[in-house]
C-alpha cells in the first residue's frame, strides 16, 4: 500500500466520521470497537458537524521541524455543535485575538509533506466562524 492510499483510508481523517453506538447512540471521535457507555460492539458510521467553540487552546513558539515556519500558531480543542471533542491546528487568526469560547468552523486543509517524494497529508484546520 502506497503513503497516499494508507492516508486517504483513514475516514476520521477526511471526512470528519465518528462512531455511533447502535445500542445507546453515544458518539466516539476517534471511532472505537467498544461502547464505554453500554457496553455495545456494534457502530454505524456518523458524520461530524464541523461547527463549534473552542473550549481551549494554546499558541506554539517551538514547533518541530515541519511546523518551524508556522510558529507562533495556536493549537486548540474545539467542541462541536454535538459536544465531541475533536483537537486542531487554529489558522487565519491572530494568536494573540483567540479567546475561550469563541466560535470556530473545521475545514479541510493541507497538514504537511511528507519524505522527498512531496506526499501531502490533509486533516481538518479550525477558522474563526
Amino acid at each position: 500500500m502506497q503513503p497516499q492510499q494508507y492516508w486517504r483510508e483513514i475516514p476520521q481523517r477526511y471526512r470528519l466520521e465518528a462512531g455511533r453506538c447502535r445500542k445507546c447512540k453515544k458518539v466516539f471521535f476517534p471511532p472505537r470497537r467498544k461502547c464505554d457507555g453500554c457496553g455495545g460492539e456494534a457502530f454505524e458510521t456518523f458524520r461530524l458537524p464541523l461547527e463549534g467553540k473552542l473550549r481551549t487552546f494554546t499558541v506554539v513558539h517551538t514547533a518541530p521541524e515541519r511546523f518551524s515556519k508556522l510558529v507562533p500558531y495556536g493549537v486548540g480543542i474545539v467542541e462541536l455543535s454535538n459536544k465531541v471533542r475533536v483537537t486542531a491546528q487554529i489558522v487565519d487568526a491572530d494568536p494573540e485575538e483567540l479567546k475561550v469560547g469563541m466560535p470556530v468552523r473545521l475545514e479541510f486543509r493541507k497538514i504537511h509533506d511528507v519524505g522527498h517524494a512531496g506526499v501531502i497529508c490533509y486533516g481538518y484546520k479550525a477558522v474563526p466562524a
